[in-house]
């Protein structure tokens, strides 16, 4: 399954990329054929495997991660530790934070929507939508609104949702020349569908503070407003920013909804 799971990322990332399996394979260094397999499952890679295909890529270090534990990997640690105690600090608030949005779900991201961590009702009511991927889906908030692979196939207010994510990201590209940012707003805007008038997007103000985030697969339907707070901003030069992500129910069914998901026993990815 972890090579399944790692062949299904690389593949994506290839693709978005816009590189073909010879391309790719020449510049690893390995044959076509070998990384036809490992796309296909058929090939376990070695952890450097990994982490050079993840490099030629140019997959960001956080999805590096993602890339290591797909393929049956640890994670590597941060190559830019924060001090322990400080660390301590933030998660035990961190922790309370989302433990306090039970049963509704909530994210804590960085500021290039990376998740840190999430609430056992984000993980709850998001892997009824990732399925047996969740457990290394997309690890980019906004990403996955983009990834025909994540969540996108199940938002019914895709355009809207999208559009306004973009143009925040946008508007703080613009802002702060974050080059991370302003590589995140390409990725988004090579994703298949994406309209091309989107792609001469101004850097206009964000959209509103509150955005309605609606889930359909089968007859589920659920409905959410999202809104999204900074903890720690740029005064504290040891710690990246800190955003936490807040999803409250739109309507009594989805209200309803989590609180008999929160009953039951944590899924398992």
């Amino acid at each position: 399954m972890g090579a399944t799971r790692f062949g299904t990322l690389l593949r994506h990332w290839r693709t978005l990329r816009g590189l073909s399996q010879l391309a790719l394979a020449t510049e690893a260094g390995i044959s076509t054929r070998h990384l036809s397999f490992l796309e296909t499952g058929r090939a376990q890679p070695s952890r450097e495997m990994v982490l050079l295909l993840a490099g030629m890529l140019g997959v960001p270090d956080t999805d590096q991660n993602a890339f290591l534990v797909c393929a049956g990997y640890a994670p590597r640690a941060s190559v830019e530790p924060v001090p322990l105690p400080q660390v301590e600090d933030v998660s035990r608030a961190l922790d309370f934070i989302l433990s306090q949005q039970e049963p509704y779900p909530a994210l804590v991201v960085d500021a290039q929507s990376n998740i840190l961590s999430m609430n056992r009702g984000a993980r709850q009511t998001f892997g009824l939508f990732y399925g047996p991927g969740a457990g290394c889906g997309p690890l980019n908030a906004s990403r996955t609104v983009f990834d025909p692979g994540g969540l996108r196939p199940y938002i019914a207010n895709w355009d809207r949702l999208a559009r306004g994510i973009l143009r925040s990201i946008v508007h703080e590209a613009a802002a702060t020349g974050n080059e991370q940012l302003i590589e995140l707003r390409d990725e988004l805007l090579a994703y298949p569908g994406v309209p091309a008038r989107w792609r001469t997007l101004d850097p206009l103000p964000p959209g509103p503070m509150l955005a309605s985030f609606h889930l359909k697969k089968g007859d589920m339907s659920l409905a959410f407003l999202t809104t999204m707070t900074s903890l720690i901003g740029a005064q504290d030069a040891t710690i990246p920013s800190i955003r936490i992500k807040y999803f409250f129910p739109a309507d009594a069914a989805t209200e309803q909804f989590a609180r008999r998901l929160s009953a039951e026993p944590a899924h398992v990815a």
